[in-house]
């Protein structure tokens, strides 16, 4: 007997539907074909065990299992309970009626019970556009897949239940998330605060600027002057997931497998902080099943890279294309994925190996020469495509034992929101354009004009602290954005002059 049953395969952040043909005719051997990974291939011995320890058995006779399209690659071990369910069916020892009416996924365990999968909610999605009924799934993803709308989601726990189900023995509780009720619950959840941070005020005014616009930020300084504490706190004051973003977020930590159990909607704002020595494999995807990077894990939200100058080079010069074209495609000989990498890019780094280069107090041990060197291991391209320069000097004792309270996040978000509210209207015509800091150099003529002031201003900055080139696009836009913050129609020269501070980098003679 014939019967088909159904499950999925995730590429990039899309899934397909896989149809598992079984097959069950006269003789004595197990075929599986159509391109399985090795894990595929061990589900035999899987569905074997745990089908034994449920009370019922893989025939004895001829099953040849395939999975269509033959050409595309089965992987992992989520196809386990489609295989089994289509061996019972196909072997008559459950009723076949409703079964291709649902999408069924999910890992055996010897005893029957289900592991949970990756991909669960880009499974649901594409399960919901070709029109199946339902979804069965461990019950760890079920909350996951629920998200999506008019498809009903059963999570369970072991096969007996889905046999039990098909037969007509029992009904499987579905899943319910209400997804708007999800996101609004939990979209202002934080650990973190600004307020938490002693002192300090200048750095966070550049971030607060980094934020409105979507500028990307490297912060400079010496050890334990709190770099790493204010970028972890740099996502409270970014403008809150809208239900889209949120939905683009999960989907990739889906694929990934880091949804967590029983984990809907993502719904802060995700901050990725990479250690140096990660791979540029790892840093941006691929693999010899592509998955996504950490960059893509940061979509719609912030990759810190701390002690920058420690990444090794080639690590961070793939970075380049998608800090550009928030995208990156992995490309293979048979296929090609894309996977999106909208993020803020928040790097930091010690001025120097001993880290007390410009240090107030303590001498820098470092010898000629050793400080420019150092600088030099991160590359001019990719400065070039960091706005903000922030030199971050070590907090007083007296700053740390104020009393005084510092701004709260929520406070400084609000100027955030009210800035990126007033770039949405601006660039509303743009389709890929959403702040500041993705301004193309023929909208800069008409979107950063500069009155002669400004001009002045720009020129004698550009001579006296030798800035480059590259840096006049970087400080209009910078200024921009401050502009912005102050609900102001036209750059001004303390926008300018403010903006012209954030480059440190470009000065002639900053490293000596």
């Amino acid at each position: 007997m014939l019967v088909k049953t159904f499950g999925s395969a995730v590429y990039g952040v899309n899934a397909t539907t896989i149809t598992v043909e079984v097959n069950i005719g006269q003789g004595a051997k197990f075929f599986l074909v159509g391109l399985p990974d090795n894990a595929v291939k061990e589900s035999q011995q899987r569905i074997d065990a745990a089908l034994k320890n449920n009370g019922y058995r893989i025939p004895g006779k001829r099953i040849v299992i395939n999975m269509a399209p033959a050409d595309i690659r089965k992987e992992g071990s989520a196809y386990d309970l489609t295989m089994a369910i289509g061996i019972l069916a196909a072997s008559e020892q459950i009723k076949a009626d409703h079964i291709e009416q649902y999408i069924i996924m999910g890992e055996l365990s010897l005893d029957g019970g289900l592991q949970p999968i990756k991909g669960a909610l880009p499974i649901a999605i594409q399960a919901k556009k070709e029109g199946f009924k339902g979804f069965i799934l461990p019950k760890q993803n079920a909350r996951e897949a629920a998200i999506v709308s008019d498809l009903d989601v059963y999570g369970v726990e072991n096969i007996k239940e889905v046999i039990d189900f098909f037969n007509g023995d029992i009904q499987l509780e579905k899943t319910i998330v209400n997804t708007r009720e999800e996101f609004y619950a939990k979209l202002n959840h934080t650990e973190f605060d600004f307020a938490d941070v002693k002192g300090q005020e200048n750095i966070k005014r550049a971030l607060e600027i980094a934020a409105a616009g979507g500028h990307n930020v490297i912060l400079i300084g010496p050890p334990g002057a709190g770099k790493t504490m204010l970028a972890k706190r740099l996502p409270t004051i970014l403008p809150p997931l809208t239900l889209q973003e949120s939905l683009e977020t999960t989907k990739i930590h889906s694929v990934v497998g880091k949804m967590g159990k029983n984990a809907s909607l993502i719904t802060i704002r995700p901050f990725r902080a990479p250690h140096h020595t990660i791979s540029d494999v790892a840093l941006v995807g691929g693999g010899q099943f592509p998955q996504p990077g950490e960059i893509s894990l940061a979509h719609n939200g912030v990759l810190f890279l701390d002690e920058l100058p420690e990444f090794k080079r080639t690590v961070l010069e793939v970075m380049r294309q998608p800090l550009e074209d928030r995208t990156i495609t992995i490309s293979r000989a048979k296929f090609s994925v894309e996977y999106p990498a909208s993020f803020m890019l928040v790097a930091s780094m010690n001025p120097c190996p001993c880290g007390y280069y410009n240090h107030p107090e303590k001498d820098c041990v470092c010898g000629p020469g050793v400080v420019q060197k150092y600088l030099n291991k991160v590359s001019g391209p990719l400065l070039d495509r960091i706005d903000l320069h922030v030199e971050v000097t070590p907090v007083a004792f007296s700053e740390l034992t104020k009393e005084r309270v510092s701004e709260k996040s929520e406070r400084v978000r609000e100027r955030v929101i009210a800035a990126r509210n007033i770039q949405e209207k601006r660039f509303e015509k743009n389709k890929d354009v959403y702040c500041n800091a993705q301004i193309s150099p023929k909208m800069l003529q008409q979107i950063c004009k500069v009155n002669d002031a400004g001009q002045q201003l720009l020129k004698t900055a550009m001579e006296r602290l030798g800035l480059s080139a590259r840096a006049y696009d970087r400080i209009l836009k910078v200024a921009r954005t401050i502009a912005d913050l102050d609900n102001s129609e036209n750059i001004k020269t303390e926008h300018l002059a403010e903006a012209i501070q954030f480059r440190s980098l470009d000065r002639d003679g900053w490293a000596g």
